[in-house]
């Protein structure tokens, strides 16, 4: 493979990467224009799209064929458990949202079918496809935040979302992303054949389908 397989799979679905990633949600974090209700509420929904996550890098030990691999969802697991969900209560609680809120939320039909597309895709199939699902989040986030970051466009002063925009541009989330990718490279040198590649992408397609409607879900629930 000439390219990565998040590359040739991120090529293969260049339209729906790009309705995603470029969504009129990400245009109003840029802009500073989203309104802050849309915001709140994404972060809410957020909150228990986290705890699914974290389910799924569980599932990813299970799926493991050997000791690194399982350290490596291990890992995943242990971040989102013991360091993105405290980092996520502080960042509602500054935009209002009481820990108290988010531990009484309902899911929205939007975070179920992603979050639980997600985890059907890692138990009907192997590490890889558990992986190609989750990467659209993992690695998407990091494209958006470094894109808005460097753009000219995204506006600085002002704005109530640079902060978001800075996390996700962050070195930190950036070697996330990097380690990821190469995760799934490493994970393809095994497992990937080229029989495989049509049910990847359209795993791949889905999920990066289901993120867009998680942006759009905080713009429909104005």
């Amino acid at each position: 493979m000439a390219a990565g397989l998040f590359e040739r799979l991120k090529a293969d679905n260049r339209p729906v990467w790009d309705a995603y990633t470029r969504h009129e949600f990400v245009a109003g974090l840029q802009t500073g224009d989203l309104p802050e209700a849309a915001f709140q509420y994404y972060l809410k929904q957020d909150y228990l799209f986290l705890i699914q996550f974290a389910r799924a890098y569980a599932l990813a030990i299970y799926k493991a064929d050997n000791l690194a691999e399982m350290r490596s969802a291990l890992a995943g697991v242990k971040a989102i458990l013991e360091m993105e969900m405290e980092l996520h209560v502080g960042y509602c609680a500054d935009w209002g949202i009481a820990a108290s809120e988010l531990e009484s939320l309902e899911e929205a039909p939007e975070n179920i079918a992603y979050t639980r597309f997600v985890l059907e895709r890692g138990m009907a199939g192997d590490l890889l496809d558990l992986m190609v699902a989750l990467s659209p989040c993992a690695i998407g986030y990091g494209e958006i935040g470094a894109r808005l970051a460097k753009s000219r466009e995204t506006k600085i002063e002002g704005n109530p979302y640079i902060t978001w925009i800075e996390m996700y541009a962050g070195d930190d989330y950036q070697q996330l992303v990097a380690d990821m990718a190469a995760e799934i490279d490493a994970l393809a040198v095994k497992r990937f054949t080229e029989a495989r590649f049509p049910d990847l992408s359209k795993t791949f397609a889905t999920a990066t389908k289901l993120e867009a409607d998680f942006w759009q879900m905080g713009l429909t629930a104005l």
